[in-house]
């Protein structure tokens, strides 16, 4: 433990920088031990132990100050009460140390090796919201917002804002729920609104077998850049209609490659080992 005249004595400084090496090593050192800290208290924000973890820290800044000045009883004191204090925290904490800990091993993904894109979770919960809702025949009208905004027609939606989910989907659409007529609408991958209005093709060209979904998808597809899929209430066939182009009957393999040519760019990477390790 170090003392108030260690700090001020400029041969202990000197030692310590005196090899790059070993300056390297203190700085890796301290960053490893920030960033435990900082996951750790990420980990355990909002919890009932943030208190006891605040206590231990007043403690052990008492401790490190009366080292420092020399104040051997008080140091040998708070010594003791951190000591004792961690084994009575972690037999009166178990729980809560055993959520955190299930917490952490959930979330981590330091050594994972498969990172889930935002666009590969879209594409996963369109396949899976149309695999469920196709064979049962359970109408549904989803419009992707992309470069032109669609806030004229959200507007005539109900807000949700809620993140996006196949299980999420489904609901919406269950027949007779009240949010099941109309169309949702995604934006930055949220689902932005639901129940909202789109504008109703005119083009004579399209054949009567086509209701009301589909004129409205095939109508936005031609004023915006909007990508549109539409699952028939009659039939359950799948369709999409994307800028003017209205594609009719695709089987659940051809709507999954259409959803990676428009959403997964060719360039596409993995996340490097420190970009995992970073968040990125």
């Amino acid at each position: 433990m170090l003392n108030l005249s260690q700090l001020f004595d400029t041969g202990y400084w000197s030692n310590l920088i005196a090899s790059p090496w070993t300056a390297i090593l203190h700085l890796i050192d301290i960053v490893i031990v920030v960033s435990l800290i900082y996951y750790f208290s990420k980990a355990i924000a909002g919890t009932k132990i943030m208190i006891l973890i605040r206590g231990v820290f007043f403690f052990l800044l008492v401790q490190i100050v009366a080292s420092l000045l020399g104040l051997q009883t008080i140091s040998w004191l708070m010594n003791q009460v951190i000591t004792y204090g961690v084994i009575a925290a972690v037999v009166i904490f178990a729980p809560e140390l055993r959520a955190i800990l299930e917490k952490l091993g959930r979330t981590t993904q330091i050594f994972s090796t498969a990172v889930i894109s935002s666009e590969e979770r879209l594409i996963q919960a369109f396949v899976k919201s149309a695999a469920y809702m196709s064979p049962r025949k359970i109408g549904a009208l989803v419009v992707i917002e992309r470069a032109q905004t669609l806030q004229e027609y959200r507007s005539t939606g109900i807000p949700l804002n809620a993140d996006i989910s196949s299980e999420l989907l489904i609901n919406i659409f269950i027949p007779n729920t009240p949010l099941h007529d109309g169309a949702v609408i995604i934006k930055e991958d949220k689902v932005a609104v639901a129940c909202a209005y789109l504008p109703l093709s005119e083009s004579a060209g399209i054949s009567k077998e086509f209701g009301t979904r589909h004129r409205a998808a095939i109508g936005l597809s031609e004023v915006s850049d909007a990508f549109v899929f539409i699952i028939s209430e009659e039939t359950g066939s799948i369709s999409i209609a994307h800028n003017g182009r209205f594609t009719h009957d695709l089987d659940m393999i051809e709507f999954e490659e259409i959803l990676r040519t428009i959403f997964v760019s060719e360039d596409t990477q993995k996340p490097v080992f420190w970009k995992r390790w970073g968040g990125g």
